[in-house]
């Protein structure tokens, strides 16, 4: 990517005369917290060294350009006329994070960009919140505006929903933007508090494999359990009225509202109470260094996602099951909103290899499809490169 990242320079400068600054925005992983966002609970994201690299200089006038290197597509636009989302969808993410700006009163002008990207497509980490906050950063940047990253992560977020058409969460956003080498960050999904814990991974390797499917289930049943969690918070607060939320609620609670609702409904809210529980105990364990009982609790968040809130599905569970029987396989889980997308496993380095081979040829083996492969680790948030 250095050298692509070289080679992109020389052509900005040939197309535009201008030498470009360079900005880097990072993917996501999620080590644990899944379906916890809508209940007002934890999350724990990192930023990875994936990315989305944007090279852009002022243009001297009104007009900018876009030039997708990957795509080979480019979209030329005026700074000073209304925006209103396109027909290439890429290009929505930049004007929905440039309405966002100007909505808050920040004067941009004219700009030409290119941009790059190593983070796989439809991988689950994240490359249109890096993409959003990679160019957010640029323009700040740039145009010497005032902006804080938490501030760039919510116009991000908002990009999404009115240019984009995603009612995505703030997580993504947020760990692209606020992303600490070496750290995951617990974020309290209602306050938006957030804290940093150390991932001292340096013994092990984070490795993502990919189902390669993606059910329609996926949208459908999104909505279903947010519903359901809603259901539960209903009744839980027949026996506890302070409760608004999930995350106010403890198994207790849920114990004694048992009777009163549905035997899903029960399994849907234990499965969110307890990996709000699963999200603090994480976060101890990697403040005393103990990586290999995180990769349990991973294990027991996929358990939670199968069976209770069933969301997995049948290849993200062949993946799980025949990575636990790999050696030096120490936890992994189902990543995302589920019905498909990536596994995210904890894998001790000196027997990675040999895993990811087991677990490429098992899952082949076991239901003729391929899976991909992809090595991360935790790096910085967004930034420009020097």
């Amino acid at each position: 990517m250095i050298q692509k990242r070289e080679d992109i320079k020389d052509r900005f400068v040939e197309a535009f005369g201008t030498e470009p600054v360079v900005f880097r925005a990072p993917g996501r992983i999620n080590i644990i917290g899944e379906h916890t966002d809508y209940n007002d609970g934890f999350v724990l994201p990192a930023a990875i060294d994936l990315a989305v690299y944007v090279f852009i200089q002022r243009s001297g006038s009104d007009q900018s350009k876009l030039i997708s290197i990957d795509l080979d597509e480019s979209y030329f636009f005026n700074i000073k006329e209304a925006l209103a989302p396109v027909d290439q969808g890429w290009v929505n993410y930049f004007l929905g994070v440039i309405d966002q700006l100007q909505m808050a009163g920040h004067q941009l002008e004219g700009f030409n960009l290119m941009f790059t990207s190593d983070i796989p497509m439809g991988s689950g980490l994240s490359s249109s919140a890096a993409l959003e906050c990679g160019f957010g950063q640029a323009l700040i940047d740039l145009f010497d505006l005032n902006v804080p990253k938490m501030d760039l992560a919510k116009m991000g977020q908002a990009a999404e929903h009115k240019f984009a058409g995603v009612k995505c969460g703030i997580m993504d956003q947020f760990a692209s933007c606020m992303g600490k080498d070496g750290h995951v960050v617990r974020l309290d999904c209602r306050s938006l508090e957030f804290e940093y814990y150390p991932a001292d991974f340096k013994a092990y390797d984070l490795v993502l494999f990919d189902s390669n499917v993606k059910h329609n289930l996926a949208d459908s049943q999104y909505n279903i359990r947010r519903a359901q969690c809603e259901e539960g918070v209903k009744a839980l607060q027949s026996v506890n009225p302070d409760i608004t939320s999930l995350r106010e609620a403890n198994l207790e609670d849920l114990a004694e509202a048992q009777a009163s609702m549905e035997e899903v409904v029960y399994r849907r809210c234990k499965y969110a109470i307890e990996e709000n529980i699963r999200v603090q105990t994480v976060c101890e364990a990697l403040q005393a260094g103990e990586i290999e009982r995180v990769g349990q609790i991973m294990l027991e968040t996929h358990h939670g996602l199968s069976k209770d809130y069933e969301v997995s599905c049948k290849e993200l569970d062949t993946l799980i099951e025949i990575a636990t029987n790999c050696e030096g396989h120490i936890g992994g889980r189902m990543m995302g909103g589920g019905f498909g997308g990536c596994t995210i496993n904890l894998i001790r380095k000196d027997k990675v290899d040999k895993v990811i081979s087991q677990v490429v040829d098992g899952y082949k083996k076991a239901l003729g499809i391929d899976t991909k492969v992809y090595r991360v680790a935790i790096a910085d948030g967004v930034g420009r490169l020097k």
